[in-house]
């Protein structure tokens, strides 16, 4: 019996992506358990048979196994839209290639991921988007929330210089490129610019590029052509949805790399194409993009292109982190101590003095999306008759807070070698990611970023610090 041909079958059952070969011939040959949840479809059912026999959906045109059997290329990361054996809808991406044994072409393998769920709500986003843009404009107007530089809460030194140039930005038409950590307010700035400039009275849209598959989000942005790939309609994208005004690229870094390069063809150019259609869109938007990792940071990990690096980063703004603006503190506990008397009907005038020295001895890794949490958590537990927040309104863990900024001023490598040399640079290890995971709240995909390793490599090491 042979050992590797057991071993590849066991692999290849129980992988996540499905798995789907068929033979020269068209026959199914092999078939896990990933694609018969995607297709709906027993082994036994489809294993020896033709292909088309069982998704009369497809054809020798739409079906890319067919396809490359027929021409012997390989097809990657092909979006493919069909029925299943059992008539459901099904949104796959798929990446198909063919297999040769010498120079004999002998069948194909498709490797297919399932996009459905993802894909319906990416749809329902779109429809939504284009009810809203449809509605009067008086009636959406009341109904979006609109920040302005009004927002924008601080007297210290690097937020009115972060506010000054992105007051620059609002009256030019140039790409902004936004770094801040997460929390500190990328978004407040980026409507700020658009509803404080030149192009107020046009759309202001907003995606996050972390938050969809790069091939939907090519399709969301660019928009698509009926017949361009199966299941396609014609649909406008984002750009030319915000055509005139402003298109906010969140967490740019999380973009793919392909992606990258076809965003910055649109920006030099000044034209889209949607995916799969002919005709060059003209378009004139203004980009924002934003990322909490440093530009060059990114840069460095690979995760940004340089030349798109240099295209967006026309108008560069830093927003300062809590922990280096703690003067602006106290203006925004009011502010949100305001906030929040609104909104949960209180009369609460201040925070106590306690709770005060707490608050400035703290890192605030959150920023200031932690602190408006922190004060209106602590307002829920305030009664009708009281006016000042004391330490019993908050958790139990702010007690902690003076500890904690003593423990990260320390020298992060000032550990004592009692041990093998191998066990003190685990232990700084330990830490270090320990530190990192909290200061991003435990997202694995940034901490990753910020360490510079795999999201693989830092969940071995999570696993293996019993870190969770």
């Amino acid at each position: 019996m042979d050992l590797n041909y057991i071993i590849l079958k066991n692999i290849l059952e129980y992988l996540d992506e499905g798995i789907h070969v068929i033979d020269i011939e068209g026959k199914t040959i092999l078939y896990n358990k990933s694609m018969e949840k995607i297709e709906g479809i027993e082994p036994e059912n489809i294993l020896g048979k033709q292909l088309l026999e069982l998704f009369p959906s497809l054809d020798e045109k739409t079906s890319t196994l067919l396809t490359v059997i027929k021409n012997g290329r390989p097809i990657v990361n092909r979006s493919q839209t069909y029925l299943n054996y059992k008539g459901k809808k099904i949104s796959s991406v798929n990446t198909t290639i063919p297999l040769f044994n010498d120079n004999d072409l002998i069948g194909a393998v498709e490797i297919g991921k399932d996009i459905t769920k993802i894909k319906k709500l990416s749809e329902e986003l779109i429809e939504l988007r284009n009810k809203l843009s449809n509605r009067e404009k008086l009636k959406s107007e009341d109904k979006i929330k609109k920040y302005t530089f009004d927002h924008i809460i601080g007297k210290s030194e690097s937020i009115k210089k972060a506010i000054r140039i992105a007051k620059k930005a609002s009256n030019s038409s140039s790409s902004v490129l936004i770094y801040g950590e997460t929390g500190t307010g990328k978004e407040l700035f980026s409507q700020s610019i658009h509803y404080s400039g030149i192009r107020s009275n046009k759309p202001f849209i907003a995606q996050n590029c972390a938050a969809l598959p790069e091939q939907l989000l090519e399709g969301l942005l660019f928009g698509t052509v009926k017949g361009g790939f199966t299941g396609a309609i014609d649909r406008p994208g984002l750009f030319e949805q915000a055509n005139g005004g402003t298109l906010l690229l969140d967490e740019i870094d999380s973009m793919g790399l392909i992606l990258q390069s076809k965003l910055l063809r649109v920006l030099q150019e000044g034209y889209i194409r949607r995916v799969g259609g002919l005709n060059d869109i003209p378009i004139d938007v203004k980009i924002i993009a934003t990322t909490n990792q440093t530009p060059l940071e990114s840069i460095k990990s690979g995760n940004l292109r340089k030349d798109l690096y240099f295209r967006l980063n026309v108008i560069y703004i830093d927003i300062p982190p809590l922990k280096k603006r703690i003067g602006d503190l106290k203006l925004l506990i009011n502010e949100f101590i305001k906030k929040f008397n609104f909104k949960l009907e209180k009369d609460v005038w201040m925070i106590s003095r306690e709770v005060m020295d707490l608050f400035n001895n703290y890192s605030w890794p959150g920023n200031i999306r932690e602190l408006e949490n922190m004060i209106e958590g602590a307002m829920n537990f305030v009664e009708n008759d009281e006016h000042v927040l004391h330490i019993e309104h908050f958790p139990d863990y702010i007690s902690d807070f003076k500890n904690i900024r003593k423990r990260e001023s320390k020298n992060d490598f000032d550990i004592e070698i009692k041990n093998s040399l191998q066990k003190t640079i685990n232990d700084i290890e330990k830490k270090i990611i320990e530190r990192e995971l909290t200061q991003n709240n435990h997202n694995i995909s940034q901490t990753a970023r910020n360490l510079n390793i795999k999201r693989q490599t830092l969940q071995h090491k999570i696993k293996r610090y019993n870190l969770k």
